[in-house]
């Protein structure tokens, strides 16, 4: 599939043998990690350019844009590759919860034990 993706930012990119990087989003004023998507560089570059988080839905083999069917809107203000070129880190505004189940983050039911 072909995108709009700036040349030079996809030449950079390291992507996963099915052409995706996973994007963390990450509340962009309390660090607060709220959940883990997938981006190909078409929905990077939709990211960029619409101030909406884009991601590429596995499972259903399509975009989805964050908010558009629950209202819960990633709201855009920082994007950065790691060290790697091979994650993204979105820092967003989050409305609303960001995980599917309702819950602010993704990351907050199932804590491992530590083992000391």
């Amino acid at each position: 599939m072909s995108s709009n993706l700036d040349p030079d930012i996809a030449a950079r990119l390291k992507r996963s043998p099915d052409g995706l990087v996973p994007a963390i989003a990450q509340q962009y004023d309390t660090g607060e990690v709220l959940m883990l998507g997938w981006m190909d560089d078409e929905a990077l570059h939709r990211t960029l350019t619409t101030g909406r988080c884009t991601y590429w839905s596995r499972s259903r083999q399509e975009y989805w844009v964050k908010g558009d069917t629950s209202g819960h809107v990633q709201h855009v203000k920082s994007v950065a590759l790691d060290c790697d070129a091979d994650t993204v880190l979105v820092k967003v505004d989050q409305v609303g919860a960001a995980c599917h189940t309702g819950a602010r983050t993704c990351f907050d039911a199932d804590v491992l034990p530590l083992s000391q």
